[in-house]
């Protein structure tokens, strides 16, 4: 049987390969064939060339014993590993780890019959011993790895979910403490709009805590019971929230005027925790004695609200990655690196988008785009 697989490689390799051409979404590549089909043909024949000059010991170190070794795999084990791993990879399931096996069998056995080139017993049963300790070992990498990667998905999914939690009670916290701050140290009436601000913000918390025993937070992008409101009395409590941020950082905020027409539709409080969450971050990065910008206005059939600040300027590239969960850039990583991603979530869910553009030098300005209503 060696020498019938030597001289018959390259037209196995061809009849293989053809075979996986047939089968929905699959082509033969070179990263899959580099520790596939060649390869254990090369192994099979000379497992077959030791067997037969009698080196019994030499053909089990390359194939395998039957029923595999659960300690060490063969030459044959270790680069079957990798072809059932490459195979994950590529996005494949699990039957096409024993396809791939299983064409090279028929391919043999059909070109066997064709050249009526005869094979003893002992050689079928030591092709059989390959095939079946390629198979576990391809087998058992796949579905090892794929594991590994479910686990660490959802382990990743988890963490986020949870840091959305905690993100979210950390600013509706911080809007409190500098609130209550302002408070008792007698700058403005406990009665008057700060006053309320604190008493939203303690609501706010209570009720997410509440949510969040239904384990809310799973499904965040849902924007919940919505409605139209004024886009002027939403940046007015916005001006709330960064009046504060702006005495803490020790910068100014302006707030041009609102057209008093303008109306957006949705869930006021996720819009305004998203917008929050760019106030504050503005704040946490813009340089003491600049200032940070809230501007509302109309676009098109669009409202667009800007956040600009005086960062300095992004990092190069950084513009690209910003929104992605747990990512944090700058100096101040007393973040969760989850605002960005929350915000641009939620304005999604929404029908809007978010996005930011870099004023090199100067800062940035994070603008968040929904659909106009007219009050």
């Amino acid at each position: 049987m060696h020498r019938f697989l030597t001289n018959n490689r390259e037209e196995l390799i061809e009849r293989c390969k053809a075979k996986v051409a047939q089968r929905p979404r699959r082509g033969a590549t070179s990263e899959q064939l580099a520790n596939g089909i060649p390869l254990f043909l090369q192994q099979l024949t000379s497992t077959l060339e030791a067997e037969a000059a009698g080196d019994l010991a030499e053909g089990e170190r390359i194939s395998g014993a039957t029923g595999g070794d659960a300690l060490a795999l063969s030459e044959i084990g270790v680069s079957a590993a990798a072809h059932g791993k490459e195979l994950l990879r590529l996005g494949y399931s699990v039957d096409e780890v024993v396809h791939d096996y299983g064409d090279l069998c028929q391919a043999i056995t059909d070109l066997a019959v064709e050249r009526d080139a005869p094979f003893s017993i002992d050689q079928f049963r030591t092709l059989n011993r390959c095939l079946d300790n390629a198979i576990a070992d391809a087998m058992t990498a796949f579905s090892a790895l794929r594991e590994a990667s479910t686990t660490q998905r959802f382990q990743a999914e988890e963490n986020e979910r949870l840091g959305v939690l905690v993100h979210e009670l950390r600013n509706f916290l911080h809007v409190t403490v500098l609130g209550f701050t302002a408070i008792e140290c007698g700058v403005v009436p406990v009665g008057g709009s700060t006053g309320a601000l604190v008493k939203r913000s303690m609501v706010n918390m209570s009720d997410l805590l509440e949510r969040a025993l239904g384990d809310v937070r799973a499904n965040a992008v849902d924007p919940g019971p919505t409605h139209v409101f004024s886009l002027a009395a939403f940046i007015a409590d916005a001006r709330h929230v960064g009046t504060l941020g702006a005495d803490a950082r020790g910068c100014t905020f302006e707030v041009p005027d609102v057209d008093a027409s303008l109306g957006i539709t949705g869930n006021r409080d996720h819009l305004l925790a998203a917008l929050t969450n760019l106030l504050m971050n503005a704040f946490k990065f813009t340089h003491a004695g600049t200032s940070v910008t809230l501007h509302a206005y109309a676009d098109g059939d669009h409202v667009a609200i800007d956040v600009k600040d005086h960062c300095g300027g992004l990092l190069k590239g950084f513009a690209e990655s910003m929104f992605k969960p747990f990512t944090q850039g700058g100096f101040d990583r007393s973040g969760l690196g989850l605002g960005l991603s929350i915000s641009r979530r939620t304005v999604q869910a929404h029908g809007g988008s978010l996005t930011v553009r870099d004023v090199p030098g100067e800062g940035c300005v994070f603008t968040m785009r929904l659909p106009r209503h007219t009050l």
